[in-house]
């Protein structure tokens, strides 16, 4: 799970792997550029509402990190395609003991860091250490806090022994960055693989990345990448207009998509997303600790009508922390749905007939105040009060995510397959349920994808039954490109931005 402007990646469990050998391209490819060469010398310029905290991250990175290095910069072992598959990347090969419980990886040859440093056993075994580490801030560390072990019989052979099987993990070290084992000041410089070295980040305003000559695979595409940075989709827009950027990674204004699609210059492009918002409960604090006051609130709220508000035509109702592109996906939007006259009654029947009132935590970023003013006004209706509490991100991380003070609060998760959170009753937003917790231990350890799919499922029911959050939309993913662009990725799934295959025309 990864949550916007925040650098919280989750538990995400693969259904199926397609393992094949890959460099750099293949990620999935957006748009036409038409006939004709393309500019291999061409600076890329990207759009960006998402800059990085720092560029660490296991240390509050945020979404912009992950948008501007993973695959870029930075690469795993295993990456994840655009399309969702799974990749062999920096892992040439690997075996699995046949008790599922020790995995032996050959790392690629002739990989070498953009220090010059070639890669080797060391370098994996320090950067799973650093995820998992005791002042990691990276949420990826409870998935591989089943690392038992790690062995380094050579240089270039890792060995990972595990406590228990777990189906996801190949699928999970594609979030792991190979990172130079000496490599210092992670928070502002970098010591990647990847088929970019970093150039130069300004804060506040753009980071730029340059083809790495030593890069072991295929080259980039174009030889510079530049994020640009703005604080609102309008002046994102306008930048995408005047031509000051060739793309946008992810349009936030829907309202501005017609000047685009009427203009032969540019090309929208609606892909798959993964981003719900969440109102998330804590389910361990009154009055959010009965299931009949979450089941009241999720149905005294008129998701259609929060989404048409933000989204018009674009994005998707769901009725739970399902997309559809999860395996274990079933449409669900009719459990908990609208009906204030059903939210009234649930409320009489948990002894609240006279409402109650709360707090609710709201990002100070869209469109997170526009949704808590509409939910304030819905819930209104049914006799609820609430006090809109607008806090920074930082203070998010700090009160909500680490800390668990909070009543109720609004946050985007962005990752595919985080249903199993909900198993774990120690994240933040503490839902408790001994049997969804088994299910999805059981899940991990499946022998089969279709075990495990069949156990999710029961977990997506479960959980949406006891509203467990209220998932209120599930975001549309909508790529805005200057026609002379191709290669850019459509889905981004994860927040990832690959920009190595992206071709520009003079």
């Amino acid at each position: 799970m990864s949550l916007k402007k925040t650098s919280l990646y989750g538990t995400a469990t693969a259904a199926t792997l397609v393992l094949t050998v890959t460099a750099c391209g293949g990620s999935g490819a957006g748009g036409s550029a038409g006939s004709g060469a393309y500019d291999k010398n061409a600076t890329v310029s990207i759009g960006s509402l998402y800059e990085p905290q720092n560029l660490d991250n296991t240390a509050g990175g945020g979404q912009g990190v992950t948008e501007a290095l993973n695959g870029n910069v930075y690469e795993g072992l295993f990456k994840l395609t655009d399309d969702g598959k799974v990749e062999k990347l920096l892992a040439k090969d690997y075996k699995v003991s046949g008790d599922g419980l020790t995995y032996t990886f050959t790392l690629r040859d002739g990989v070498k860091f953009h220090s010059g440093k070639e890669l080797t056993s060391q370098d994996v075994k320090y950067s799973l250490q650093k995820v998992i580490a005791d002042d990691s801030q990276s949420a990826r560390k409870s998935n591989l806090e089943v690392i038992k072990g790690i062995a380094t019989p050579d240089s270039r052979t890792v060995k990972v022994t595990l406590s228990q099987k777990s189906i996801s993990f190949v699928y999970n070290l594609s979030y792991v960055w190979i990172i130079d084992s000496q490599a210092r000041n992670l928070k502002t410089t970098e010591d990647g693989t990847g088929p970019y070295k970093l150039d130069k980040w300004t804060r506040g305003s753009a980071l730029s990345l340059d083809r790495f000559a030593g890069y072991w695979g295929d080259a980039a595409k174009n030889k510079e990448v530049v994020f640009h940075y703005y604080k609102d989709a309008t002046a994102l827009n306008n930048a995408l207009l005047t031509n000051a950027v060739d793309v946008v990674t992810s349009e936030q204004s829907p309202d501005a998509l017609d000047q685009f699609k009427s203009n032969q210059n540019y090309k929208v492009n609606d892909g798959n997303s993964t981003t719900k918002l969440l109102l998330a409960f804590n389910d361990k604090a009154k009055p959010f600790t009965d299931v009949k006051v979450r089941q009241a609130v999720s149905a005294a709220i008129d998701d259609k009508k929060l989404l048409e508000s933000v989204w018009g035509g674009y994005g998707k109702l769901i009725g739970s922390m399902v997309p559809p592109t999860d395996p274990w996906y079933e449409d669900l939007t009719k459990v908990n749905a609208y009906d204030p006259a059903r939210a009234k009654q649930l409320l009489a029947e948990a002894g609240y007939a006279k409402g109650f009132a709360f707090t609710l935590d709201t990002p100070n970023y869209d469109p997170h105040p526009t949704a808590a003013t509409f939910i304030k006004s819905q819930l209104a209706k049914v006799g609820i009060t609430v006090t809109i509490n607008t806090i920074t991100p930082d203070e998010w991380y700090t009160k909500v995510y680490k800390n668990h003070d909070f009543s109720a609060t609004l946050q985007e998760h962005v990752n595919d397959r985080d249903l199993v959170w909900y198993g774990n009753p120690d994240f933040y937003w503490g839902y408790d349920n001994k049997q969804v917790t088994q299910w999805v231990q059981q899940a991990e350890e499946a022998s089969s994808t279709a075990e495990q799919t069949a156990l999710l499922k029961k977990v997506n029911e479960k959980t949406a039954e006891d509203a467990a959050s209220d998932w209120l939309y599930l975001y549309p993913q909508i790529v805005v490109a200057s026609s002379k662009l191709s290669g850019y990725p459509l889905n981004g799934l994860n927040s990832q931005f690959y920009a190595y295959d992206i071709e520009k025309k003079g």
